[in-house]
């Protein structure tokens, strides 16, 4: 769907509920994307538009994100960052709160959407961001990763300035006066999160808004994510060190707290090999985008790289959320086209 005026936009949602728009960021997502467009057409709640900010796809990404009624817009791929190509997505759409999700995630439930942008009520709020789980083609360790860094309890507001665009929302006005840094290599959701704090806004982090987000990375891919985190990093936050003792201390500690967890699970056999080689990867990718004159600070080294206690809690859902049956959205598409 070609977005119609802005302001016939914001004026056609019903009263008490804010305009939202929806930037998926994608190249040569085909395999990946008809399911999050079909998780977003089962949300109780509709987005005002989709927005689909391509760079140079060759696959059938673009004519499957115009099936489900996408506003396609173009960056060029020798132009693209991810900063970048939100800051397109946002000019672009006319919602009052932008919506961020990776091609490469779906949501879980019919209330994401709304759980997502709830929060945005209270006027101080200018970011919110979701819970996330891996997909069956995820990595053992990745998994490890996304527990610790998405956890069950809420935080409102939240202290530190961790958060992730793969499932994210900002507020339009915030976003008019702090666009995202166009330079950096990544993390570009981390930088924008801590100039919003320090100008005094709230974020929030709301397990309920949970999405599936699937990696089917080589090893060469996770070790160069890392680094080119890392790099990132060293320019947002210049506080601290990233030492080869660093490296060696971590790798060991995960593996330790991975081998527990796939022995409890027993799966130890079977990921021991990719326990080893996905943390390698990430310790050595981070270690290679650290070196230089300034590094990370300590409180992000902890929540990015340090294993997790063992937790046991149980997970805080909306009583009447319904999780999406994408097999039965599926058939059902078969006989009645998009």
């Amino acid at each position: 769907m070609n977005a119609p005026d802005s302001r016939a936009n914001r004026e056609s949602v019903s009263a008490g509920i804010a305009p939202v728009s929806i930037v998926i960021r994608a190249y040569n997502e085909e395999e990946h994307i008809e399911k999050l467009l079909r998780g977003i057409k089962a949300q109780r709640i509709q987005p005002q538009e989709i927005i689909l900010v391509d760079s140079g796809s060759t696959d059938h990404t673009v004519t499957i994100a115009e099936r489900y009624g996408a506003k396609i817009v173009g960056i060029a791929k020798e132009d693209f960052t991810f900063g970048r190509a939100l800051n397109i997505g946002c000019e672009a759409a006319c919602g009052d709160i932008l919506v961020f999700v990776s091609a490469h995630v779906y949501p879980v439930f019919d209330t994401w959407l709304e759980l997502l942008i709830a929060p945005f009520d209270n006027s101080r709020v200018s970011l919110t961001y979701g819970r996330q789980q891996g997909g069956n083609t995820n990595k053992f360790s990745e998994h490890c990763l996304f527990a610790r860094w998405f956890p069950t309890e809420r935080a409102f507001p939240q202290q530190g300035y961790f958060c992730n665009n793969a499932n994210c929302a900002v507020r339009r006005s915030t976003w008019e006066t702090l666009h995202y840094d166009e330079t950096l290599t990544g993390l570009e959701d981390l930088d924008w999160a801590k100039r919003s704090q320090s100008k005094g806004g709230l974020l929030v982090y709301e397990p309920g808004a949970t999405i599936v987000h699937v990696h089917e990375e080589t090893w060469p891919q996770v070790r160069n994510r890392y680094r080119r985190e890392a790099m990132a990093l060293r320019r947002i936050n210049t506080e601290s060190h990233f030492s080869i003792i660093d490296f060696c201390r971590l790798f060991s500690a995960n593996i330790i707290v991975d081998a527990i967890a796939a022995k409890k699970q027993k799966v130890l056999a079977r990921e021991l090999r990719s326990i080893l080689s996905f943390r390698f990867n990430q310790f050595y990718g981070a270690w290679q985008g650290h070196r230089g004159p300034s590094e990370v600070s300590q409180d992000l080294k902890q929540r990015f790289y340090f294993p997790a206690r063992t937790l046991h809690h149980h997970q805080e859902e909306a009583h009447d959320a319904r999780r999406i049956d994408y097999a039965r959205l599926h058939r059902h598409e078969l006989d009645e086209p998009v």
